[in-house]
């Protein structure tokens, strides 16, 4: 059997759902490049209501969705989507920056992202995946493949937060759709070195893979990145700009 396809999906969640499905929505770095949606995608999912027997059945296709390689999807009702703007900050406003619609209609009227919930949230999330990182660094300390690894699982998460922390200077919808200028962006206003994040981008890419002996140079980079962006946000004035 072959990997669920984008089409499949939404069939499935319609299937699921039925009435009470609102939108599906692709978002992330699949929605913001023109073309045919390729690579990990992620999908909003906005319901009126999510009854026990709908979750049970959404279930199989996320278990699907994620053997293709893809997150589960992001499930809300369409309370808590209108209501979390300041909570989720972050997907909000990547999400609204650049989506496309697969199903039905996704609400935005009326929806606002601060910029105040933006760095706050920032502020968190760089904080947690530094820690996070800087804890795997010390396990997988001498493992190459296991550094690669972490490298990979970080990429997603880290390029968003880069995207989201430009948004506070540059413009709540600045999209940034190459991974490149958003490294290089970011790294010249937070003041850190571009060139591992650079190497990540390359190696996710398939252009330059990171080598054994560059892999613990790389990891150190990329953590020492994320260490001056949390400084950089610290000093942020969300009552400017």
């Amino acid at each position: 059997m072959g990997k669920m396809t984008l089409d499949t999906l939404v069939q499935q969640l319609r299937a699921a759902h039925g009435d009470a499905l609102e939108a599906v929505v692709l978002y992330g770095s699949a929605a913001r490049n023109t073309g045919t949606p390729s690579g990990a995608m992620d999908v909003l999912v906005v319901v009126r209501t999510l009854a026990d027997e709908a979750l049970r059945a959404a279930g199989s296709a996320t278990r699907s969705w994620m053997e293709a390689g893809h997150p589960a999807p992001l499930t809300f009702t369409s309370a808590e989507w209108k209501s979390s703007t300041d909570i989720f900050a972050i997907e909000h406003a990547d999400i609204m920056s650049a989506h496309r619609v697969l199903h039905g209609t996704l609400a935005t009227d009326g929806l606002e992202v601060k910029r105040s919930d933006l760095r706050l949230q920032l502020e968190r999330e760089v904080m947690g995946k530094l820690l996070q990182l800087r804890r795997e660094m010390q396990a997988r300390y001498g493992d190459a493949a296991g550094q690669r690894a972490l490298l990979e699982a970080a990429h997603g998460t880290v390029f968003a937060l880069f995207r989201a922390a430009l948004r506070l200077t540059d413009g709540m919808s600045a999209p940034y759709l190459d991974s490149d200028v958003v490294a290089r962006t970011m790294a010249g206003k937070a003041g850190f070195d571009a060139a591992p994040f650079l190497a990540l981008v390359a190696h996710r890419r398939g252009t330059a893979k990171i080598a054994d002996k560059e892999a613990a140079g790389v990891l150190r980079g990329c953590h020492d990145g994320l260490e001056r962006l949390a400084a950089w946000l610290d000093g942020v004035d969300t009552d400017v700009g």
